[in-house]
């Protein structure tokens, strides 16, 4: 049996957690809004025709923040299609997804089902085929308080109080040929810079986030970034990041192992913003975005090309399985791991679009197996990140080099006392056994502990059968300072601890005299 080792110790401090980090996506693409997050007819819809069904396990899920409208889906998008009277707005082909777009939901829709869901919208911007002034409109409708045409236009259609949208993302995946108005980076960059300065003249409380690489396979990754920000470094406060990992063409031990792409990721774009940064002789230092990340079987969807315009399509509902909750488990450990310099996280996307949740339309919503990971994360991960380095056996991976089994992160909340530690177990058939040191934590004991796995790590939840995966107890013990647990092969594992909290060092403060 392996042993996989580690030492946790409160000295050792990476950054708080920013919440933002537990944040999800919705798009107008495939049945992610549509008969997925809203569907007027269904036995559960409210007032304003979103199923209660599917914002029960949202709050269950517990993202913080949610971006929207795309997406791709956004690179075309009149915003003003959107709101008013819904028997009035336009009915306007979706270029990205192929759809016929119905505009029933639209910004003032959206931003009243995420708060009453318990998130704070994050909203994109159209610079693919719209700019400057539309932007700065659509801050305006939604930010101003009153006395303008756009603000009152907000009033009259029901939002007396501005939404005060904080977080805006300018534009989606402009690196990338498939992008409705794809741009270069310095068509881009100057667009980026031209937006952001009038948006900040509308609010000057918003944060921006710039458009970064679509994924590290882009010719121009990183290249991407430098030339961007020399544009618009000190007009933004976030570089993005996207990134999906596919289980089809690769094994299942590189499967597992595809969080430390996201790792190389991170640091490369963290260090190319860094470089501009000390070029431009800026104080300021941006922090990232990774507001699409996910498990997709991507080589299975033959495209947008391949669609017909119709009112919908049932596009990349993918089925995840006990693999696929590992590996984002995994990535949810790198995303803490550099929580002092990723303050976004958007799992993408929400409902049925390769997501946590599906529904039947008319029916039941479940759980997926990779909602799990997200929703114990979310819940449990509060506080300060600690630096944990697992000592243990790797593997050697044809892609990602050599693989360590145990991925292992660990938060310290010191109000409540709460240490969590969350960890995965790559291997495909060895139980690895933890030994967690908490030798810094007096009288630690023990809370919680669960794992998610399986004797099947094919298994995945139905609708018949929503909890057929999902964590289950797991036996720890805490003897001489060490925490005991048996991890086994192919799992998710939370373990959290109730500690003393240490008594500070008294900080002595000496003079010289004479």
């Amino acid at each position: 049996m392996h042993v996989a080792t580690i030492t946790l110790d409160p000295a050792f401090r990476v950054a708080p957690v920013d919440r933002r980090l537990f944040g999800t996506f919705v798009e107008h693409m495939g049945r992610c809004v549509y008969t997925g997050i809203y569907e007027p007819e269904h036995d559960t819809a409210d007032d304003l025709g979103f199923r209660r069904d599917v914002a029960d396990l949202v709050r269950t899920l517990g993202p913080t923040v949610v971006r929207y409208p795309g997406g791709n889906f956004v690179s075309s998008y009149r915003w003003e299609d959107g709101v008013g009277p819904r028997a009035e707005r336009p009915q306007r082909l979706d270029l990205a997804w192929r759809t016929v777009e119905s505009n029933e939901v639209g910004v003032d829709e959206f931003v009243g089902w995420s708060r009453r869901a318990g998130m704070e919208p994050i909203m994109a911007v159209n610079l693919g085929t719209r700019g400057v002034q539309e932007a700065a409109d659509l801050l305006e409708y939604c930010n101003h308080p009153g006395g303008t045409r756009l603000s009152d236009l907000r009033r009259v259609n029901g939002s007396k109080e501005p939404h005060d949208i904080r977080m805006w993302c300018l534009g989606n995946e402009l690196d990338g040929p498939w992008q409705v108005g794809h741009k270069t980076a310095q068509e881009y960059g100057r667009l980026a810079a031209e937006t952001a300065r009038a948006m900040r003249m509308v609010d000057p409380r918003v944060e921006l986030v710039a458009c970064g690489s679509s994924n590290s396979a882009m010719p121009t990754f990183a290249a991407w970034e430098r030339e961007v920000l020399e544009h618009c470094y000190d007009l933004v406060d976030h570089v993005s990041l996207h990134t999906y990992y596919d289980p089809a063409p690769v094994e299942k031990t590189t499967h597992l192992a595809s969080s430390r792409d996201l790792d190389r990721m991170i640091t490369t774009i963290a260090a190319t913003a860094d470089h501009v940064g000390a070029r431009l002789r800026s104080r300021r230092r941006l922090t990232l975005a990774v507001d699409e990340w996910n498990v997709w079987y991507q080589s299975r969807f033959a495209g947008q090309d391949r669609l017909s315009y119709d009112r919908s399509h049932e596009l990349i509902e993918d089925v995840y399985d006990v693999y696929d909750a590992v590996v984002v488990g995994s990535l949810l450990i790198t995303l803490l791991r550099h929580a002092d310099r990723v303050a976004i996280g958007c799992q993408a996307q929400l409902v049925n679009v390769i997501a946590p949740i599906l529904t039947r339309p008319g029916g039941g919503a479940w759980a997926q197996t990779i909602f799990h990971p997200f929703a114990q994360a979310a819940a449990h991960a509060r506080g300060e990140v600690l630096r944990v380095e697992p000592q243990v056996a790797t593997y050697e991976d044809g892609l990602y080099g050599d693989v360590p089994l145990v991925e292992a992160v660990a938060t310290l909340d010191d109000e409540s006392g709460t240490l969590t530690i969350m960890c995965v177990n790559r291997s495909l058939a060895e139980t690895v056994r933890l030994e967690a040191g908490v030798r810094a934590f007096p009288d630690a004991s023990v809370l919680e502990a669960t794992a998610l796995w399986d004797d099947d790590p094919s298994a995945h939840n139905t609708e018949m059968r929503p909890d057929r995966v999902a964590p289950r107890p797991m036996d720890v013990t805490v003897e001489d300072g060490i925490a005991h647990a048996h991890l086994p092969p192919v799992s998710w594992a939370v373990i959290r601890l109730q500690t003393t909290r240490p008594t500070p060092t008294p900080h002595v403060s000496a003079s010289l005299e004479g």
